[in-house]
Order: structure tokens, then sequence, then C-alpha cells
């Protein structure tokens, strides 16, 4: 960005810039353009894309010498003053991707590869957002990458920039996001993480809109003769071609094709040897007469022949003419093609004309049929740069507001959403009702990061029906509501139910809903209710929410009734039973939940019931899920009625993703969900023998009751820290270790290990395990796990090493499903403490 707030960006693959203009209309200043071939790179330069005359590169991207002339571009910018890019475009050639071609070879999965130079240079220059346009197939397509693996296209870009980018893909038909005919197309967005509580991939897609037919689009256009270039405009012109094919079309009707012409001769055919051949029907929308009142077809590179598809005019003996097709693409009069004003085109004699239109045609032709429709561009431009000059405020200012205009009393937060006198953004807004509710510990609501809801969103299922139904169990404030609306504005009809059992948090929504605004495609039924207790009387499409993570407090006759469906009697937590009760009442469930959920001993017989239904996908969010809040979270995409197959698992935090078999990621052999198991774990397992020990921790020495400096008649209280790291002694650590007095100790519960022999001890919460002897004359406290053997055992000297090793921690840590908070060692856990079957 310059320091006037222009903003800058490169294009790759750029063709003839006609996406690209979109940007040049949002007022984007473009520091570098690539294109392969030379033809095309002239009709960006007639356009003055490039400041700079060096910012146009052809040539071939896979060369250094020409990604080096993009750095040198990049820094010349930088001395004029720009801080940084802030778009890649990348739009790599489809040859060896579209579903069209069937015969994949090495040699086009190797031109896939385009993608991973576009990646390298994304990677190299680290723009604040990134745009892939490509084929609808283009995610799943393989591509190799550069330690020569052969992956997913999607899947490879999420590796590769996921880390540093908040990465979601949508496959759209651009008739029905701006462009003025049938295109569907991948859309993949990528917004730098320092943006992600503020601006995600969502807020930067074009928005929906109903598709043009034919006749909306180009039915003023003037009639044309044969050959005729209209004197008004030059680009509106009669292709000609071979006056034998033109019986072939002139009779035909709207809808109507050649090959079914009655009259033989009227059929497309050619003279072979004197006699007439029919040709082969291999495409059934050759030579068909295009119908006024039907939406615009796709524009393909061919689209000067009458034997392609869909490009015979609906009335006139012709293809359509370039302005015509400029139109269907969204590109604004404005373009050049050639280095002339239309004007000056249209002053020139017929002869010049004809000249300069026979010099360009087929190059213009191909470009069109190639190119993203402008509109989508600009729309995507224009987002971008109203999402960069939206004031956004942070975790601190809010903070500010809310004593400030003391919003944490709900009619000063009711006054402030209503009149919103410092002109906030809806996220901002959103933040603060969260903050402020009145009722927040007792309902458990916490702000659902936007970054979060964007994962969640690319991974809900797409539907081709004509009216969905949709739960939200606990609206809260509302942060799923504005992508819902995103993710399903194509459908024709959209039944949103929203449940809270707190009416001042119904009646903030509604004003939040306000400034959203509700699109017509969605009716919003809000339900004031505990969701536990509330009977739902529709099946649902999908549910999704965040619900609260609290325990239930209070069990009435109500909810005790209630709670009689669920399979898990044992636990208190509500997330549980709403997860439990969306299954029952949803066709598909994708609920943010605790990840303990995955592996605590409460929860047992919740796994048990999951383990029945399809897990679609995990996506491990880490502390990621909820600013300031110490837990790990996921969220769970489960297909009720259908049978476990494949689940996909994404960790955030890691950046990396896998799919496996459902049944060998939840195996009942494991006390928990393994959700990370691989090979090696499975290697390590087979040489462990577990639940060999059941374990004890401490909760009643504490800070009060000990002492730092022992009298002789003290028990020296072993922690976390004191075990070395290797796992092979322990240390005293000064102004660190403490005391217990004997008769304290006396009537702790840890006391009955005291100079046992028997048991080992182990860090209770680590990401590095290591296990040693019981130490004489000490006891632990609760940062120390008491493992107690089940059987008569002594660990030898190997057994204890292999705790410490760095197999074992990479096995362990994937028992604990990766996490960082919540590891203690528990009754299922220990479980993992496998000792070695030679030993």
């Amino acid at each position: 960005m310059l320091k006037d707030k222009t903003m800058t960006y490169i294009s790759l693959f750029s063709s003839a810039g006609v996406g690209c203009y979109g940007f040049h209309m949002e007022g984007f200043e473009c520091v570098a353009t690539n294109e392969l071939l030379s033809r095309r790179m002239d009709v960006q330069r007639v356009n003055k894309k490039c400041k700079l005359n060096s910012g146009y590169i052809p040539g071939d991207i896979t060369q250094s010498a020409i990604k080096q002339k993009i750095y040198d571009e990049i820094d010349k910018w930088e001395k004029m003053g720009n801080d940084g890019i802030d778009v890649v475009i990348a739009t790599p050639p489809c040859q060896g991707i579209s579903v069209i071609n069937h015969k994949k070879n090495d040699r086009e999965i190797n031109r896939n590869s385009l993608v991973v130079e576009s990646v390298e240079i994304i990677n190299r220059i680290k723009p604040r957002f990134f745009v892939f346009e490509n084929v609808m197939a283009f995610q799943k397509t393989l591509c190799i990458t550069p330690d020569e693996q052969v992956m997913p296209i999607g899947e490879y870009i999420r590796s590769a920039l996921g880390a540093e980018y908040i990465i979601s893909g949508r496959i759209l038909n651009f008739m029905n996001y701006g462009s003025n005919s049938s295109r569907t197309r991948t859309l993949m967005i990528g917004v730098s993480k320092k943006y992600r509580n503020n601006i995600t991939p969502f807020d930067l897609y074009p928005s929906f809109r109903p598709e043009k037919t034919l006749r909306e689009v180009i039915f003023d256009y003037p009639r044309l003769e044969w050959g005729e270039i209209s004197q008004s405009d030059f680009y509106h012109a009669f292709r000609t071609y071979d006056p034998a094919m033109r019986p072939w079309i002139h009779d035909l009707k709207e809808s109507e094709s050649a090959f079914d012409n009655a009259d033989p001769a009227k059929r497309p055919h050619r003279i072979v040897d004197g006699k007439r051949v029919e040709n082969a029907r291999k495409n059934r929308d050759k030579y068909t007469r295009q119908p006024w009142d039907r939406f615009v077809q796709c524009v393909h590179t061919r689209n000067d022949q009458l034997a392609a598809q869909n490009t015979v005019h609906p009335e006139q003996d012709r293809v359509f003419s370039i302005r015509e097709l400029m139109d269907m693409m969204t590109i604004p009069h404005s373009f050049r093609w050639v280095d002339y004003s239309i004007d000056e085109l249209n002053a020139m004699s017929d002869v010049e004309k004809r000249k300069v239109y026979k010099e360009h045609e087929v190059n213009i032709r191909q470009c069109l049929g190639e190119a993203v429709p402008t509109e989508i561009m600009r729309q995507i431009a224009g987002r971008i740069k109203a999402a960069m000059q939206t004031k956004r405020s942070d975790a601190a200012e809010i903070n500010r507001i809310i004593a400030d205009n003391n919003l944490a009393e709900r009619d000063n937060l009711i006054v402030f959403l209503r009149d919103n006198p410092l002109n906030l953004d809806i996220a901002s807004l959103m933040r603060i009702t969260e903050l402020c509710n009145a009722h927040r510990e007792k309902n458990a609501a916490f702000y659902t990061n936007k970054f979060i809801v964007n994962e969640i969103m690319g991974r809900l299922p797409v539907f081709n029906k004509e009216e969905i139904r949709i739960l939200e169990p606990s609206v809260g404030a509302g942060s799923f509501i504005p992508f819902l609306f995103k993710q399903y504005e194509n459908v024709p009809h959209v039944i949103l139910d929203v449940v809270d059992i707190d009416p001042a948090s119904l009646e903030a929504f509604s004003l939040l809903l306000n400034r959203i605004g509700v699109p017509a495609n969605f009716t919003i039924n809000q339900i004031c209710h505990d969701f536990i207790t509330w009977q739902p009387e529709h099946r649902y499409d999908l549910a999704v929410g965040n619900p609260p993570f609290s325990k239930l407090k209070k069990k009435t006759p109500a909810i005790a009734e209630a709670l009689k469906a669920n399979v898990n009697q044992k636990t208190n937590n509500l997330a549980a039973m709403f997860l439990e009760k969306c299954i029952r009442c949803s066709d598909c469930v994708s609920l943010v939940l605790n990840k303990n959920i995955l592996a605590s001993e409460e929860y047992t017989q919740t796994r048990d019931y999951l383990r029945t239904v399809k897990i679609d996908s995990i996506i491990d969010f880490g502390r990621y899920g909820f600013t300031g809040v110490s837990i790990e979270t996921m969220c769970m995409i489960i297909y009720p009625r259908q049978k476990p197959k494949d689940t996909t698992v994404y960790s955030m935090k890691y950046n990396m993703q896998h799919t496996r078999s459902q049944e060998y990621l939840t195996d009942p052999a494991y006390p928990s969900f393994v959700i990370y198991r691989d090979e090696q774990f499975d290697e390590v397992a087979k040489k462990l023998r577990f639940d060999v020990f059941t374990v004890f921790r401490d909760r009643q020495i504490t800070k009060a009751n000990t002492v730092a400096k022992s009298n002789g008649n003290c028990l020296w209280v072993i922690k976390a820290r004191n075990i070395d790291d290797d796992g092979l002694g322990i240390t005293h650590i000064p102004d660190y270790d403490v005391y217990l007095p004997m008769q304290i100790a006396e009537t702790v519960s840890a006391s009955q290990f005291v100079n046992n022999e028997r048991v080992y001890l182990t860090p209770n919460m680590t990401y590095n395990p290591r296990v040693i002897d019981n130490l004489p004359n000490t006891i632990p406290d609760g940062s120390v796990a008491v493992l107690i053997p089940k059987e008569d055992l002594r660990l030898t000297a190997k057994q204890k090493a292999f705790f410490s090793s760095e197999e074992y921690r990479r096995f362990y840590g994937i028992a604990r499903n990766l996490s960082t908070q919540s590891i203690n060692v528990d009754n299922n856990s220990v479980y993992y403490y496998g000792v070695l079957r030679d030993e």
C-alpha cells in the first residue's frame, strides 16, 4: 500500500488483463504483471495497466530470471513508498486440470505445478491477500510439490500458505455473482493472519444475484448483415464463415440444432470425393441457436466457430460479436483491445477496419474465452479496499468503549447498539455484545472469532434444494449468522431458527441483525428457550453454532425429562448435551466443542455414540477459538444419518491436514479418539503393553500448607519442574522448592505413597513425559502424577529411558491429540503409559 493509501497488486498468468481490469477500476496500482504470450501482454499495455513499463513481464514464470524481474519491480515500488504488495492474483492455465480433459498424463500433472510456482512467489512476496481463480475441479486436481509429492492443489495451497493465511475455497457459478454468462469456477482467497479477527475470505467473495438472460444482456444491439462492421461500434461485427454453412442454421428456431434439420442437405456435413458425409454429432450444443430467455452459456475460446459450443445468435445467422461477448464477460467499454480508442476505430474506412479486425480478432476471442469476468474481480478488489479502509477496534479499545459508555448495563448496551454513535463495524459490535452479556458466566457465552467461523463454513455441505432449514442452538450475538447468509445465498429459501435462553441476548441480536440486514432468501425465527427442553417442530438440514461449555447447575424436572433421551447420562456438560440433541434433530451437525470431548473419561459414552455416525471433519482450533480463554476447542462436522467412512482432520495450530478412516481414528481399542494417529504411532504401539497403571494426583497440598525451608521434620514436595527433562534424575531448585510439615503430611491423601517403592512419578501436565522412581522421604503435589502399577511391576532403566525418548514423546503427543491444555494424566490418558513388551 502506498502512502496515499492506494493499494497495489501483482497479476500472474494474466492473459489480456480482463479480470485484472476490475482492480484497475477500483483504483489499484499494478506493480507487475506476467503473461507467457506477448500478444496478450500487448493488450495490457494499451490499457496502461502498469505505471512503469518494466512492470510488463512477458515470459515463462518457471524461469528464475522472470521471477526475479517481478521481485525487482517490488523493490522499485518499495523505494516509491509502497509498504508491501496488497494482493497477488494467480490464474494458472487450466489445461490438464479441467474435468473436460479426462486423460491426464504425467506431463499434464507437471503442468499443474504452475500452481506451485505461484505459491513460491506468494511465499516470497507475502502479500496481504491472494486470489486463485480456476476451473471447478481446481482444488481436487493433483500437482507436484517441490519435495516431489503428488497432492491435491487445494491441500497443497493450504499446507504451503496456511501458516500465514486464512484460506477459503469456494466453487461459484459466476453468472450468479456478477458475470453475465455461466462460468463455474473455483475462487480460493487467502487473507494474512494479521487481519484474522477482522477480515476473512468470506468477507471478500462477490455478492450473489439472479442470473441474467441473453435478452437482458445483448438484445438491444443492432442487427448485422453478412460481414458488416457496425458504424457506431467497431467491436460489433458479423464474423463471416463458409457461405455453404449458412443454410444449416438459417431456418433454426431458438434451441434447435442443425443436426435436427429434416433436410439432410441442411445438416452439418462435408464433401468427400464428391459425396456428402454427415458430421458426427459429438456435442449437443454445436450448431445450436441460443434462446433469448435463458441464462447466457459459458463463453469458450472457440467462440468464433459455429461448430463450437453455444455460439449461434438467437435470430441472426452468425456467432456473437466481440462486443456482445464483452458484455457477457462484463468487460466495460472503456477496455481497449488495440492501441486505438473506439472513436478512432469507428472513424476508419471499411478497408482499414477489416485490416485491424483481421489482425486482432482471433487473439481477442481467445482471450475472451480464457478471461475472468471483469466484474468478479472488481467486486473482490472493492471488498478488499473497503475492508482495509474500515476502522477496526482492538481488544483494548473495545474494553475502553465498554467502560466509557457503561455498556455493562443492559439498557445502555441496547441504546448503544441501536444508535452506534461511534460508527463501529459489525464485528466490533458483536464483540461488545458478547463481552457485555450480563449473564456471561451463567450461560458461558463467548465471542467466536471470525476466522474460526470462516474455517467452519468452508467445510459445510452444499445444498441443491429449493428450501433448507438451519438451526443455531445458542445464537448469542450471532457470530455465525453473516457467514451463513453468505454460504447459502444461492439457496432460494433458507429458514433459520435461532435459539437462546437469554432474552437480553436475543434483544441485542435483533439490533445487530438490523445492522447486518437479512437477505431476501432468509426467514429468521427467534426462539427464546432453554435448548435442552425446547421441542423442535422440524428436522433440520444443518445445525451449526457454539454451544455453552459450562456445567448444568440445576436439573429441573423438565430438564431431567429431556435428558432421558441422551446416550451419555454421566456428563453435566451442556455442550455434550447440545451435541446429542442436535444429532437427533439434524442431518448435518457442526458445533464448536471443547477438545476434551475427544479424550476425557466423562465423555466415554458420547464417544461411543459418535462412533456410530459419520464424523466428516474435525477442525482443531487449539487455543485460537476464543480470545482470552485458555481452553482448546474444535469443530466436529457430523452426518448422523450416514455411516462412518473417512474423517478429515485439520490442525489450525500446526497447519496440517490428513484424511483417515473414521474407524481408525476412533478405534475402540483406545480409551480416546486419536485424531492424529498415523503409521509411526502404530509402530510404537506395537512395542507397548498398555493399561498397566492407575493414577493418583494430589489436590490437598497447596501454597498455604507448605513452607519454604525444612526444619528437619518435613517432607520435600516434589513438583514437575524438579523432575529432570531426561528422566534420569531430580533436581533441587532454590526459591522454588517447598516442604510439607509431617503433621500435615499425615492428613493428606498423598501420604499413602510416601516411601512406597512400588509407584512411579511423572509430571502431570507436560509435552515431554518422563517417569522416575518414587523418592524416599518426599511427597508429590498436584503437578506430579503418581503411577500405580496394576500388577507386580518394576520398570527397568531402559524402560524409564524410553518414556523420555523422542520416539515415545511423539507417540504420547499424538495419543493426547497434540493438546496443549487439559493434558492432565487422568484415568483415560494413563492408559498410554505403556511398557515395552521386550522388557
